[in-house]
């Protein structure tokens, strides 16, 4: 089997990871791909994640038997429509199934119509009237562009004064373009924040382990939010019977929800959750692999990730059951001085270990330089470990990352501290 993953960050080299161990694949391509992904797939740093003619066109070249779509843009490009028309199979949903993430409106409004646990909501397109709900409402309350931006969209207000200044930001001063042409005002969710994902294939939900992404910038889920500074899985302090409450009263909800839609969703399908007193509540939807989460997931999927995919991308994913490791799994993502803001690049990166059974350092951000490897992006590596307890992988992994060195890297020392209390 050929694949070809599109994307160029860590979860692209966690997928390409995970398939380079599948004796059923013979070749991997990414595109465009990063310097760490270049050690185990082929790199095509000349086509863009949106170039939906331009991948198609190389997909049908290289005679790829399955493509697997990494990030959001790609699916809300049309890139899989653009590879179902051509007879090409492709791994994620279409354009239409992808506005689950790509409207948080819509998503939303699904949500209601469905019956899925989720904090109130109220959607604007006039800064004017949004201030007046924020003002009506109060603080702590959650702003939120309606599209896509990089995981920086969300602010959590805790005052009044932060919350206008969300509002100011996102629809006066366009701080993430069209994206914010129109927000969502939602009701603050108290609790602790879990990523849930499953393989979707229309109304067949296969989940994977739960795990917990670190938002904040900094240490004490402090400062702007990010893309994601970490990760861990499991997530002890989170029983099993709120992991199946999920499944039963979110996934497969939503799953079907969109089937009656006349919506055909194959792919990830990604729930970001807040485990209020009342039990889960949707946060927000996501249409594809999680970043980071996918690095502490993928690690300790016990079975072979390659037939999995192509079930889901057929229609054949009732056949197919998923096995895990007991394991734990701990990322901490080191990062470039000043993101989520303004950042520098061309750090030349050292001390980059060798990956083994307990640890492995997927690349996000990087490229290759005259031999060296340097960063490329503000999220610049995933330093991941294993563990027999998540103390363990948690002790193991900020091993590796002191070994690791670039000029003003930044990383967060408290991945994995909530669950320490419940750790075994």
């Amino acid at each position: 089997m050929q694949i070809l993953i599109i994307g160029g960050g860590g979860r692209e080299h966690a997928l390409a990871w995970k398939l380079k161990q599948s004796p059923r694949v013979k070749k991997i391509y990414c595109a465009p791909g990063n310097g760490g992904i270049a050690s185990v797939a082929e790199c095509v740093p000349e086509l863009a994640v949106d170039d939906a003619e331009g991948l198609a066109r190389f997909a049908k070249e290289k005679q790829i038997d399955l493509t697997v779509v990494g990030p959001e843009a790609a699916l809300l490009a049309g890139v899989v429509d653009a590879f179902e028309a051509e007879g090409l199979t492709i791994f994620g949903p279409n354009r239409e199934a992808a506005r689950v993430e790509g409207s948080k409106r819509y998503a939303k409004e699904l949500m209601i119509k469905y019956g899925i646990p989720t904090g109130a909501f109220r959607a604007f397109s006039e800064a004017g009237e949004a201030l007046a709900y924020v003002r009506e409402q109060g603080a702590p309350i959650v702003i939120k562009a309606d599209g896509l931006a990089a995981g920086k969209g969300v602010t959590v207000a805790r005052t009044l004064e932060e919350a206008e200044e969300a509002v100011k930001r996102i629809m006066e001063d366009r701080a993430f373009g069209e994206a914010g042409a129109e927000i969502v005002v939602e009701e603050f969710l108290a609790g602790q924040e879990i990523s849930l994902m499953a393989f979707v294939d229309g109304e067949t939900v296969r989940p994977m382990v739960v795990a917990q992404d670190h938002k904040p910038v900094f240490d004490g889920d402090k400062g702007p939010n990010t893309g994601g500074m970490g990760a861990y899985s499991p997530v002890p302090q989170i029983s099993d019977s709120i992991v199946e409450r999920a499944v039963v009263e979110i996934l497969q909800p939503m799953a079907k929800g969109m089937a009656v839609e006349g919506v055909r969703y194959r792919g990830v399908l990604y729930a970001g959750l807040m485990v209020t007193e009342e039990g889960p509540k949707v946060i927000e939807f996501n249409a594809r692999f999680g970043d980071p989460e996918t690095q502490v997931v993928l690690p300790r999927l016990a079975d072979d990730l390659a037939p999995i995919l192509w079930a889901t991308a057929g229609g054949s994913l009732n056949e197919v059951a998923l096995t895990w490791k007991d394991e734990a799994a701990v990322c901490i993502v080191m990062a470039s001085g000043g993101y989520p803001g303004p950042y520098a690049k061309g750090a030349v990166i050292t001390g980059l270990p060798a990956d083994t059974e307990q640890g492995v350092v997927f690349h996000a951000g990087t490229e290759l330089r005259k031999g060296n490897v340097v960063t490329a992006g503000g999220r610049v590596l995933g330093v991941t470990a294993l563990g027999t307890s998540l103390q363990e992988a948690r002790k193991s992994a900020y091993r590796l990352v002191d070994g690791v060195h670039f000029e003003d890297a930044h990383f967060r020392r408290d991945i994995g501290a909530k669950a320490e209390t419940t750790d075994a």
